[in-house]
């Protein structure tokens, strides 16, 4: 494409953009401004899509990681032939519209992921970089490439700056994720000012050490971007880094290259003055006919490059019957199916050890499982036997080596979880969700299925004392929308809780395990319910005849109320005992259920867990009883800790007689 065509191409998208903006009294208008050249190269001359179909299979990604600047990603829609009209953009930043502050999944056709937290769009590009790789390898066949695409981030100063960055981009340099470009938007301004405040690495340099391919353009040189592209696209072996030295705010008479620019409305008076230097039209969200026209045709085009690719997939499918019947389920995004085990009762087991019997067991059922662990696998017991770690030289290995890189972690999974059919989980101690919790909420915000590995998942982790003892972090989590947590309470409800993540596709799920071994609960004596009953998220586990009171608990602690009701029944105390696993799927229970479980009319109730006390005053009412912490541990054997804190089975019996 010419560079005339191409800057009106770029002027449209600065113009629709400082509209947007203006006209929503609030946004970024710097960055589109800024990015606005490259990112008519990309979308014109490399990028493939099908805007009739934002979700077919075998698109390039492209990921606005800097999501503040949105309005160029939707003018980019928009021009291009997404179904996202001129009224949407008009509506940018309203309540309900299909253009939000930043890009967000569920809201508008061609967003890739929901981003704005800065770093975490780059981590997700890698996610998905990563999955083109494993099923490129896994799937594609000499004469019949099904999987071969690139992923494309937008980044910028800040982005870089943020260290899940520098975890992410470490392990693509490692990993050799060839088809991953990233594009930095280096305009050396942040909100603050000038980036020379707080930010004078070479990032250049920096990239070298990950090993990526570094390129240097000046960002608003269409020759200089189109040569760097084409660059990066022959590099297979490293990932790619376009340094873009831009202008932000470009064009703007009084505003372009300051942090004015950067996160507010230019002003009625600066627009108009913006365009006329530009040369473009002074009238609100206009688009030339020739401009709309040439983005317009990229809607055939790309009905073509998915056709031409269906015609690659029937071509594949008579040579290749158990592969095609595999990857069929992958892009349809089939249900998996599989069987989680049954522990025999009466022995005694971590819950982390029989989470990793469930993965054993799994591995061998679903060949789109991904593991992985932060560097702890010997200890989250996360690889089965027969997984195969990922490397450059075994692209189908489905164990990911993550490293000490907790965040980045997550905002891979993220990606991988957001790229296909696969189903990425991995694990790390339990405190150290603290370092990835942003990537989790992001996972809740977004819907998609992710499972943590959490372990030693409390004071039970015993000696290495109250840096590594996750006391608050249980009842942090909880407070995530579409987040669900399960603490089991045995080996049976640690399955429950797998088949529970699994058949979760609507949002993310953590698996929060003990250290410590814990007594398998023999169901076929007495009346102890069925394990199945976890699924509701809290359930009557055992109940004495004309109960007196309610001991609530969840985990290791499970144990404890069940040793407290022996006691108590020596004293002819009659006893409820409720295991809840989790408490988000037991709230979305009906009314009807959780009154059988929790009659509100009830209020001899003591809830026992060993984390911070918050999440139980809603079930045991004002006058309930709490066994809890309220402290950072210690470092001690964990009976010993139990036993200092208060959490035994004496005082759990205790606080019931008082209640009485």
């Amino acid at each position: 494409m010419d560079n005339k065509t191409l800057k009106n191409i770029a002027n449209t998208i600065r113009a629709l953009s400082m509209d947007g903006v203006q006209k929503a009294n609030s946004g970024h208008p710097g960055l589109p401004m800024g990015m606005a050249d490259v990112a008519s190269v990309l979308f014109s001359e490399f990028l493939k899509f099908n805007p009739k179909n934002p979700d077919w299979f075998n698109r390039d990604r492209f990921v606005l990681s800097g999501g503040h600047g949105s309005m160029l990603l939707y003018s980019l829609l928009h021009l291009y032939g997404y179904d996202l009209s001129l009224d949407d953009l008009k509506e940018f930043r309203q309540w309900h519209s299909k253009t939000p502050g930043h890009p967000e999944l569920q809201d508008t056709p061609g967003i890739e992921t929901t981003t704005g937290p800065l770093g975490q769009g780059i981590s997700n590009a890698v996610g998905m970089a990563w999955s083109e790789t494993f099923l490129a390898a896994k799937f594609n066949q000499d004469k019949n490439k099904l999987v071969n695409h690139y992923t494309y981030v937008f980044a910028g100063d800040g982005d870089l700056q943020e260290g899940i960055s520098h975890e992410s981009c470490s392990f693509a340099g490692h990993n050799k994720l060839g088809k991953l470009v990233l594009f930095y938007d280096s305009n050396k301004i942040t909100i603050d000012g000038e980036t020379k405040l707080s930010f004078s690495e070479d990032v250049k340099k920096r990239f070298k050490s990950y090993n990526w391919h570094v390129q240097k353009v000046d960002g608003h040189n269409y020759k200089e971007i189109k040569k760097a592209i084409k660059k990066a696209k022959k590099e297979t072996d490293k990932p790619s880094i376009i340094i873009c030295k831009t202008i932000i705010g470009y064009g703007s008479p009084n505003k372009q290259g300051k942090e004015e620019s950067h996160g507010a409305p230019l002003g009625v008076e600066e627009v108009k003055l913006t365009k006329q230097q530009l040369g473009i039209s002074t009238e609100d969200f206009f688009i030339p006919s020739e401009v709309f026209a040439t983005t317009q045709s990229y809607i055939q085009n790309g009905e073509k490059l998915e056709a031409a690719w269906q015609q690659k997939l029937e071509k594949y499918k008579p040579d290749n019957s158990e592969l095609f019947e595999s990857f069929s389920k992958i892009i349809n995004k089939d249900e998996i199916t599989f069987k989680v085990p049954v522990f025999e009762a009466g022995g005694s087991m971590a819950t982390r050890i029989a989470s990793g019997k469930v993965i054993e067991a799994l591995a061998e059922q679903i060949n789109t499982l991904i593991g992985g662990s932060a560097d702890l696998t010997p200890s989250n017991k996360t690889k089965a036997g027969i997984q195969e770690s990922y490397s450059p030289k075994n692209r189908q290995g489905n164990y990911i080596r993550y490293g000490v890189r907790e965040f980045g972690m997550g905002g891979i999974m993220n990606g991988i979880a957001l790229h296909s059919g696969l189903v990425p989980y991995s694990g790390t101690f339990f405190v150290f969700s603290d370092y990835m919790r942003s990537s989790i909420r992001m996972a809740a915000l977004m819907g998609i299925r992710v499972i943590y590995v959490f372990t030693h998942d409390s004071i039970g982790l015993g000696e290495d004392g109250p840096t590594h003892q996750p006391v608050e972090h249980i009842s942090s989590l909880r407070t995530i929308p579409n987040l669900v947590n399960i603490r089991p309470m045995d080996a049976n409800e640690t399955a429950i809780a797998w088949k529970i993540a699994l058949e979760r596709k609507n949002g993310p799920t953590t698996l929060i395990l003990s250290r410590q071994n814990m007594t398998i609960v023999d169901r076929s004596e007495g009346n102890f319910a069925k394990v199945e009953n976890a699924e509701k998220g809290g359930y009557i586990l055992i109940e004495d005849e004309n109960y007196e009171a309610i001991i609530l608990a969840t985990g290791s602690e499970v144990e404890i109320a069940l040793e407290a009701k022996e006691l108590l029944n020596k004293e002819n105390t009659k006893v409820r005992i409720v295991s809840m696993p989790t408490t988000e799927l037991f709230d979305e229970q009906s009314d009807e259920y959780r009154e059988s479980v929790l009659p509100n009319s009830f209020d001899k109730v003591v809830a026992v867990e060993a984390g911070a006390k918050q999440t139980w005053y809603k079930y045991v009412g004002k006058k309930g009883k709490i066994i809890g912490m309220d402290s950072f541990g210690a470092s001690a054997p964990y009976k010993t800790l139990y036993e200092k804190f208060g959490i035994t089975a004496n005082t759990v019996a205790d606080a019931v007689k008082s209640l009485l």
